[in-house]
């Protein structure tokens, strides 16, 4: 089995992110898995199209896509992407929509086919809080695993997608009171744990599935 998982680049100001730092140090097989690992640049059109770009050059029986959230106090496995962008801050090519599809005249939402409840108890199963979230937000990381999934229909149907958020890093917190954070030993450890779930789960899910 071969899996893509990638992260982003840092963006809104921040000169780090948890997600390329985890993707940079996940090693080349998990669960006897080949890993195919790829950063992303935080950009609207540019990131997806880079995810597809390697599907076809490694022909991946799954993506596993990882994002920052800020905000999060536990890993937060996404179950549903909407066709909507909607930018708080611009993205680092400066891009701020609002109110504007993701894929104009694409279906409202999708719903993940990779196991995420399986997911989510296996990274708890490791000491790590984790939760199934319903909303992966309206920036670049929806329009990842919108587009994504949305292309992967269309070209590799075969194909599993997911999205992994993990919270702010502790040295990223320390001028943000309040904010909740999570060591990156832990939020490797968490992913780890999901790629084997993925795994186990023989991805993608059978036809009809919805992220159960």
């Amino acid at each position: 089995m071969k899996i893509l998982v990638t992260g982003f680049e840092p963006f809104g100001g921040e000169t780090r992110n948890p997600s390329a730092e985890v993707v940079e140090r996940l090693p080349d097989t998990v669960a006897g898995a080949e890993i195919i690992k790829l950063i992303l640049p935080t950009v609207r059109y540019e990131a997806p199209r880079k995810v597809m770009q390697a599907v076809k050059e490694h022909c991946p029986d799954a993506v596993l896509s990882i994002g920052q959230a800020g905000g999060r106090a536990a890993v937060s496995v996404e179950r549903v992407a909407v066709n909507l962008d909607d930018y708080r801050i611009p993205d680092n090519a400066g891009n701020q929509p609002a109110d504007e599809p993701v894929v104009p005249g694409g279906p409202d939402a999708y719903l993940t086919n990779l196991p995420v409840k399986a997911m989510v108890e296996a990274i708890q199963r490791v000491g790590v809080p984790a939760q199934i979230s319903l909303s992966a937000g309206t920036f670049v990381c929806n329009h990842v695993l919108y587009q994504v999934r949305h292309d992967l229909e269309e070209r590799h149907p075969g194909v599993g997608n997911g999205f992994i958020h993990i919270p702010f890093l502790p040295e990223q917190v320390v001028d943000k009171p309040g904010q909740p954070s999570m060591s990156l030993d832990l939020s490797m450890r968490a992913v780890k744990a999901a790629i084997c779930a993925v795994v186990e789960g023989n991805c993608p899910m059978t036809a009809g599935a919805t992220g159960d």
